[in-house]
């Protein structure tokens, strides 16, 4: 089933039915979904570097405007490195790693214990939008989520032209 823009920008924005919904999850996504998908998120930003995939509510791979590199940028426009270096070391990072700190998003007696798992929640340094929340033990590095293959997304899951981007 294809779907308009305007229902895709419903889905972005949360304003979408729980059938709807479940029917868009649930079924094939017609071909020019994530290209209105892209198109709707951009819409949305405050800035004119090109969204390539987004990596989350507010955090994307962009391309840069001025020079074609591509990089991880928040929706308010903080620039946080090169899109393939873990962003995370970038961001404002509150780590939770008292009972107290746990407690306040956990019952008290359902907090994970202190010594065996911290909470560390990671922020844009423009916005403060919370962007990411990971659970590692306390002495675990900082978790690079993943390295998309781009190249792959685009030409053999779309069946797009990649994006154009500078070394």
């Amino acid at each position: 089933m294809a779907y308009t823009k305007a229902k895709i920008k419903d889905l972005v924005d949360g304003k979408i039915d729980r059938d709807t919904l479940h029917t868009m999850l649930a079924t094939p996504k017609d071909a020019d979904r994530f290209v209105m998908y892209l198109e709707v998120l951009q819409d949305q930003v405050p800035w004119e570097d090109r969204i390539i995939l987004p990596l989350g509510p507010k955090l994307y791979i962009v391309q840069r405007k001025s020079d074609h590199k591509w990089v991880v940028k928040s929706h308010a426009g903080h620039e946080f490195c090169d899109w393939r270096e873990n962003w995370k070391l970038h961001a404002v990072m509150r780590v939770r790693e008292t009972p107290e700190a746990m407690e306040e998003i956990y019952p008290r007696l359902m907090a994970p214990t202190a010594g065996w798992q911290v909470i560390r929640e990671y922020y844009c340094p423009l916005s403060g939008d919370l962007l990411d929340v990971e659970a590692p033990t306390p002495w675990y590095p900082v978790i690079h989520d993943f390295e998309p293959d781009i190249d792959a997304f685009y030409s053999e899951w779309l069946g797009l032209k990649i994006p154009e981007r500078a070394a």
